[in-house]
């Protein structure tokens, strides 16, 4: 078995769009960036203020639910929401491709409207969503669409999570650049210490978070540490509170759910 999906997927599906869709999109500026674990500690913070907000990872790629291992499986992990992985992750394919490419390799027929269709009972228990993406912004998503058209779809702000090291400010702003293409704000940038070792000895890290806000007019709301062990939801949290100002995320989130 190379993939599992939960929800019938064909191309003229009708889609499940045009529905008014209350969250944020966390897309990185490659893979391997932390998208998961900011994810989980941003909706866990939120939760712990009372917050109802839950999280979707609309497809996944790089191995099956029921191995630990998939994103789905550690942002419930991370956050301590009672959803089964299946619910967070509606696709799932083994191999580690870009989704469109591990969809083929499965012969599933993976389309924006199905997509679409397979998160709406999430939109529909949750106040606000945190929707993690695949890999960045370019990446391809179906046959004919990238993530970032599928961030337009959903109509939601995305949050954007960066390596702390030298390159990040050519990928951060990169990465902006083609969702401002496609019309979707940036709530902002989140730096993520993906090597801890690289982040205490890379000369550029001290300033690249003043040269993406200069150069890139987005607002770096902090630097997220390493967490070497289990990502708990205590830690997460706690890392959330001491070093992520989500006074924008909160807002954001407020504005949707209260309109």
């Amino acid at each position: 078995m190379t993939g599992s999906h939960v929800s019938s997927v064909h191309g003229n599906e009708k889609p499940a769009s045009r529905k008014r869709w209350r969250g944020i999109f966390v897309t990185g500026t490659d893979t391997g960036v932390g998208k998961t674990v900011i994810t989980a500690a941003i909706a866990a913070a939120l939760r712990s203020e009372g917050r109802n907000v839950g999280v979707w990872k609309p497809v996944q790629s790089g191995g099956l639910l029921g191995e630990g291992i998939t994103d789905a499986e550690r942002l419930l992990r991370g956050t301590g929401i009672a959803e089964r992985p299946e619910q967070v992750a509606p696709f799932t394919f083994a191999a580690p491709l870009a989704p469109a490419l591990a969809a083929k390799q499965a012969g599933v027929n993976l389309t924006m409207a199905g997509l679409l269709a397979a998160g709406v009972p999430l939109a529909e228990r949750y106040d606000a969503l945190l929707i993690e993406g695949a890999g960045g912004a370019a990446v391809p998503l179906t046959s004919d669409a990238l993530v970032a058209d599928f961030i337009a779809e959903l109509g939601v702000p995305a949050l954007i999570v960066a390596r702390c090291g030298l390159g990040t400010v050519n990928h951060t702003l990169l990465t902006a650049a083609l969702l401002r293409q496609r019309g979707i704000p940036v709530a902002g940038v989140v730096m993520n210490e993906v090597d801890h070792a690289t982040s205490r000895t890379d000369p550029s890290t001290a300033a690249n978070a003043e040269l993406i806000e200069r150069y890139g007019s987005l607002r770096v709301l902090g630097r997220f540490p390493w967490v070497s062990g289990e990502a708990t939801m205590e830690r997460l949290v706690r890392a959330v509170k001491q070093h992520i100002d989500i006074s924008s995320v909160r807002q954001i989130l407020e504005n949707v759910t209260n309109s």
